[in-house]
């Protein structure tokens, strides 16, 4: 009692030893005792953040808590006080939260209590309600109609504390949908005519956020909230509060009758001034952004460009403030929807959108590419204009930011450049396929999306495609087309549509997969589209060695170029092994792969190696395809200009190249004597030789084996059949020469005793490989004279399919106008399909669907 005493007579002085008995006296049963207790605790909790610790360590605040429901007023008026003071101390807001408070302190807002009573009791609220436990507390317990009554009370510490809770509360969305329902926000506005400013600011902050509902907006429009904005933002002593009003303004922008209800008033210009008259960067940030919102509006839009806000906007991109820097880029990028200000930035606000790209801060970056993605869009002034600001260089090193809006924003401009073919060079320059890919490579959608667009625009030349496929860039591209978003699948099948303009990366991206995800995203309703279906096409298209193997089908605009190669049939979602691979294999049982190819290397071999030229196949050294380059030349040297003295060999069919291969052979026995001293110099000569053949070395560059017989071909032909005027004729003709240098033509009774399979087989043997150029072939049937049919053809340019059927059967189809058909006068005669026979009658044209024709494709 003897503490008890000393606390009666001087209860403003507690002493730090006798504070832990003064703790213990709230548990007393005697009413004065609590009372002055708690007098002495609330005073010392007063002097700093060290004595609320040390009275939870203590154990003060759970009795505290148990005396909130005292039946003593002065008991529990002076336990709330301290409990209001307590809570800004984090463990103390833990604790509260543990003992489950919230309802008992909730309780001390009823009308009934004394107006102290409500100011440490909302005081308490305020510091738990900046936890999201407590806040779902005092939604669940019912604190916010209370709350909101309060907001009427008539001491301003209750209204200052009851509205920090609301605005606290406000963050989460159930509470801003209560908030509504308890119609706060006339309460709220009332606010704003508060002498204190602290008051007004927090109305303002709580209105900012419960203005990003939709109904919010509309309640505050109902309640003449714009007017009492207005006038803060009209009173020049309130200047303190004008960020905030604007920010509110700039949410009620988005609704539209609200919008209507501004310009009727001019606040217009008065947000035009404050963007461009105030001193202070949030001022100007908040105008910023309520013009953008504004500004989706077409009507509002001619407004502000008729109030030449452009200018303004412009000057606000010179802001030391990055947040107004933003601001401004975001409003520029709605206003340039009107193509009234696209045009005005093109000479003003576009050179220091690019100075903001090379920005410190990656949200101005990002911000600034935004604006000029906009602006560059279906604008080919701006795009210009943007290259010409040096944007090219800041916009690919954006491509590495670590900000996805950023990249996909740059991408955006960088592919509306890319429209422009000397932009697109330039582009290339700065190594901007390399730079792709990291985007390629995002989890991203948005960023795989333009990343992918980017590629469909830039990859419109070989040298770019190559850089794509040297960066690797090809791999994460194929991957794109098994996205799961429809923009990203159709960005990425474009992509690939344009890089398979080339064989080399339509085979490339075969090795892939891309046909295989291609068919399969082409047989879903819902994930093809006509990319998908042009880059599966396009792929066979320029991989024709693949079409033909697939579908047994190659029509007159699907020209034969060197390098192509027939394996045979295969079933879908097999792999086509390249050329090279298949060059490199023994030869086996499995049917011949007929390449044509009319070119030869252009590294000359050593003289010595021809020696060995018969010993050693493709793809294991070069003297094989250099022998067939001399007989080459010795056969151009030696044959006349006549067309019709041009004649290789007589049918019989023995191959040339493998005759005087053989020759060889013999003569290289004799000369053996020579082999020790011409070693070194056989050596140094294939050492010097750059980039040939070789089994063992993977960096040399590797060349498909030249086909001497077909080179003469191809010179023939277009010396003797392409003058020809009549098609008809030149189709006879070529036929007949086809037939010819594939032994002759062979009546349908003897074709089982023609003998082409031990001619073919003896072929591969003799080449040690698999791969059989077509021109070698001296015994052929039909599929064989189909194909060099439809070689030779292609290179005189006379249009013919190339049709596979079954059983070794293939033939050509043509299409010739039907003179006797010809129908009104100046119109031309309809074209009618042939085939073109090759064995039987070389030279025949049977008319398509005719019985001889059926004949000639099944027998």
């Amino acid at each position: 009692m003897g503490a008890a005493g000393n606390l009666y007579f001087d209860p403003l002085t507690i002493e730090s030893k006798k504070v832990a008995t003064v703790v213990l006296m709230l548990n007393s049963p005697e009413e004065e005792i609590l009372a002055k207790a708690c007098e002495a605790i609330y005073r010392f909790a007063l002097k700093g953040e060290e004595n609320k610790a040390t009275l939870l360590e203590l154990g003060a605040v759970e009795p505290l808590t148990k005396l909130l429901t005292h039946e003593d007023k002065i008991v529990r008026r002076n336990a709330t006080m301290i409990l209001g003071i307590l809570a800004s101390n984090n463990d103390v807001k833990k604790l509260l939260r543990e003992l489950d408070v919230m309802s008992s302190v909730i309780a001390q807002l009823a009308p009934e209590e004394e107006v102290l009573i409500h100011e440490f009791a909302t005081l308490c609220l305020a510091n738990m309600s900046a936890e999201y436990t407590s806040k779902v507390q005092i939604y669940e317990h019912g604190g916010l109609e209370p709350l909101i009554r309060l907001l009427a009370s008539p001491d301003p510490d209750v209204k200052k504390n009851s509205i920090e809770c609301i605005y606290n509360l406000a963050q989460d969305f159930q509470c801003r949908a209560m908030l509504q329902e308890l119609n706060a926000i006339p309460s709220i506005l009332d606010l704003l005519k508060s002498e204190y400013p602290i008051i007004q600011l927090l109305a303002l902050k709580t209105l900012g956020v419960i203005t990003n509902d939709k109904e919010a907006r509309a309640m505050l429009r109902d309640n003449q909230g714009v007017d009492h904005l207005i006038k803060v933002l009209e009173t020049k002593e309130l200047n303190d509060l004008h960020t905030e009003a604007l920010s509110v303004m700039a949410n009620c922008l988005e609704d539209m009758d609200t919008l209507v209800l501004i310009q009727q008033t001019g606040i217009l210009k008065k947000l035009l001034s404050f963007a461009e008259n105030s001193t202070i960067p949030d001022i100007q940030k908040n105008a910023a952004k309520a013009i953008t919102k504004a500004a989706y509006d077409p009507e509002i839009r001619k407004l502000f460009h008729e109030q030449e806000v452009e200018k303004c906007l412009v000057a606000l991109l010179g802001s030391e403030n990055d947040g107004t820097k933003i601001a401004a880029c975001q409003a520029i990028s709605v206003m340039c929807e009107n193509s009234g200000s696209k045009e005005f930035f093109n000479n003003q606000g576009i050179p220091q959108l690019i100075q903001l790209l090379k920005s410190d801060s990656e949200e101005v970056r990002e911000a600034a590419a935004l604006a000029l993605a906009n602006l560059t869009t279906c604008n080919t002034a701006n795009v210009i204009a943007a290259a010409e600001a040096d944007g090219i260089d800041p916009l690919i090193n954006i491509l590495s930011s670590n900000r996805d809006g950023a990249i996909a924003n740059a991408a955006t401009v960088l592919a509306n450049m890319a429209m422009q073919e000397p932009l697109r060079v330039k582009m290339q320059n700065h190594d901007v396929m390399h730079a792709l890919l990291g985007p390629l490579c995002s989890a991203n959608t948005v960023v795989q999306s333009k990343a992918a667009l980017m590629v469909a625009t830039t990859a419109c030349d070989v040298e770019a495609r190559t850089e794509l496929r040297n960066s690797g860039g090809l791999e994460p591209l194929v991957e794109l087309l098994c996205s799961k978003n429809d923009e990203v699948r159709r960005h990425a099948s474009w992509a690939v549509m344009v890089c398979a303009n080339d064989e080399l990366m339509a085979v490339e991206l075969f090795r892939l997969g891309a046909l295989d995800i291609l068919e399969e995203i082409n047989l879903s309703v819902s994930r093809k589209n006509k990319f998908s279906e042009a880059a599966y096409n396009k792929l066979l298209n320029n991989y024709l060695s693949l079409k033909y193997s697939l579908t047994g089908y190659l029509s007159s605009s699907n020209i034969i170029n060197d390098g192509f190669y027939d394996y045979g049939r295969i079933n879908p979602g097999t792999k086509l092994l390249p050329l090279k691979d298949l060059c490199l294999q023994e030869p086996s049982d499995l049917r011949a792969v007929l390449l044509v190819n009319s070119k030869s290397s252009d590294v000359s071999p050593p003289a010595s190696m021809e020696d060995k030229s018969s010993d050693i196949g493709y793809g294991r050294s070069i003297s094989s395809s250099s022998s067939l380059r001399r007989v080459s030349k010795e056969k151009t040297n030696t044959r006349s200009g006549s067309p019709t003295e041009d004649k290789l060999e007589p049918t019989s069919g023995r191959n040339t190249a493998v005759s005087k291969s053989t020759t060889k052979e013999k003569g290289s026995r004799k000369g053996r004597g020579k082999k020790e001293e011409e070693k070194v110099k056989e050596e140094e000569e294939v050492a010097a030789a750059p980039k040939l053949t070789g089994e063992g070395s993977p960096d040399k560059e590797w060349y498909p084996p030249s086909d001497l017989d077909f080179c003469v071909y191809v010179d023939e032909v277009t010396k003797s059949i392409f003058p020809i005027t009549n098609i008809e004729e030149q189709i006879e003709a070529l036929a007949k020469y086809v037939a010819e240098k594939m032994g002759g033509k062979v009546s349908k009774e003897k074709l089982h005793d023609f003998g082409w399979e031990l001619h073919i087989s003896e072929l591969k043997f003799q080449l040690k490989s698999n791969v059989v150029p077509i021109g070698q072939i001296k015994k052929g049937i039909f599929y064989h004279r189909a194909l060099l049919f439809k070689a030779l053809a292609d290179k005189i340019g006379i249009g013919c399919s190339l049709v596979r059927g079954e059983y070794g059967r293939a033939w050509n189809e043509v299409k010739l106008m039907n003179e006797s058909r010809k129908g009104l006068i100046g119109a031309l005669p309809p074209l009618e399909v042939y085939v073109v026979d090759l064995m039987f009658h070389p030279g025949r044209l049977m008319k398509l669907r005719s019985k001889e024709a059926d004949l000639y494709r099944y027998l």
